[in-house]
């Protein structure tokens, strides 16, 4: 049993049927809404050719964007076809690139800086829940900072099933983590460090859900993502200025060098590792941290918010929150200077003609 249906993306083949939910919606559903995902982000099907979706199957999407770079790839588990770009009306397992992944090959996922074994099992009712819970796994990034990686994933877990019931969208999502943001900011101002780390700990971990909520439902948009990044990006800087404000009400305020030079550590500090990561990725397309295994280790506690919200809450079981800010102040510093000497260091690897290849690209070329 077949069927095509037009997407902006172009015709679309869906073989099989499949009446199991995923995500709260039909896999054929979630597999038009990849399609036109895709289409928005500037994929095209070559002329000539067709997509081919198995709606018995639910797959990692990396696969989708695998297909699309290169027309005439068909996916295929053991002899039955997954997804892939063949030629219009053709039998797909004549295809010119048939890629068997039953033999657990990995792949290597660019956009979350991974690699892995994609994801292909058959949705019934009975795999159904382990299978989303294989797919928001699959969405998180394998190279990030420690919280993100080890506390809080069973936690945004259950709160992206639930927004996905619920119907809610990432966006929806995101103005309550903003929100959050928002008053977590005034109450450090306020001294009040315990109520606005509690505030900032659940937006952190929202801004974990809205980012899976998205990818998991295939309903991220273009003004979510800048609200989402340009949110993370901007808020930091803001935090640790008022935590420095708000210790006068605990009797700890900084004088006022200490105070500049601390702001001045973290501000420019976080700004110029920003410019160094940017530079790393315009000059050697790709990102800092999957250069060798050092730098993916230390992005785990690099100077990021997370990491450093984490020494800020070991100062306050201490009772001092001054020192927390001032051991924050250091590490944003530590942590500049790692990276600076990263980016001397794959100059001058550059120079001398030697490639800045990515450990995780050599790791799959190996395989």
């Amino acid at each position: 049993m077949s069927q095509t249906i037009t997407t902006t993306l172009g015709p679309v083949r869906l073989i099989g049927d499949n009446a199991t939910p995923i995500w709260g919606m039909s896999n054929a559903e979630r597999n038009r809404r990849m399609a036109e995902s895709a289409a928005k982000n500037g994929s095209a099907l070559a002329p000539g050719h067709e997509l081919l979706f198995n709606l018995t199957y639910a797959f990692d999407p990396l696969l989708l964007r695998l297909v699309l770079e290169t027309p005439g790839t068909l996916f295929v588990w053991g002899s039955t076809p997954i997804v892939g770009q063949v030629a219009q009306g053709t039998d797909p397992l004549t295809a010119q690139h048939v890629i068997d992944l039953s033999d657990g090959r990995k792949l290597y996922n660019r956009q979350l800086r991974k690699l892995e074994q994609p994801m292909v099992r058959e949705l019934t009712p009975a795999s159904r829940r382990q299978i989303e819970r294989r797919s928001y796994f699959g969405a998180y990034k394998g190279v990030t900072d420690v919280l993100t990686k080890y506390l809080w994933p069973e936690l945004a877990l259950i709160l992206t099933r639930i927004a996905a019931q619920l119907r809610m969208t990432p966006n929806m999502v995101s103005v309550i983590g903003v929100t959050l943001c928002l008053v977590a900011t005034f109450l450090f101002a306020k001294g009040l460090f315990w109520t606005g780390f509690l505030c900032g700990f659940i937006f952190m971990v929202l801004d974990t859900v809205d980012g899976k909520l998205a990818r998991c439902t295939i309903t991220s948009s273009k003004w979510g993502n800048v609200i989402d990044h340009g949110v993370d990006l901007v808020h930091p800087p803001f935090w640790w200025y008022f935590w420095g404000t708000g210790l006068v009400y605990w009797g700890l305020g900084l004088s006022g060098g200490t105070f500049a030079f601390i702001m001045t550590a973290v501000i420019a500090g976080y700004v110029l590792q920003r410019l160094i990561e940017g530079m790393f990725l315009k000059d050697f397309k790709m990102d800092i941290h999957v250069w060798r295994p050092f730098d993916s280790q230390f992005r785990l506690i690099t100077a990021r918010r997370n990491p450093n919200m984490v020494i800020l809450f070991v100062a306050l079981l201490f009772g001092r929150p001054d020192i927390g800010l001032i051991a924050l102040a250091w590490w944003t510093i530590i942590s500049l200077v790692v990276h600076a000497v990263r980016l001397a260091q794959a100059y001058g690897q550059a120079r001398s003609g030697k490639p800045i290849v990515s450990w995780m690209d050599e790791a799959e070329a190996a395989l």
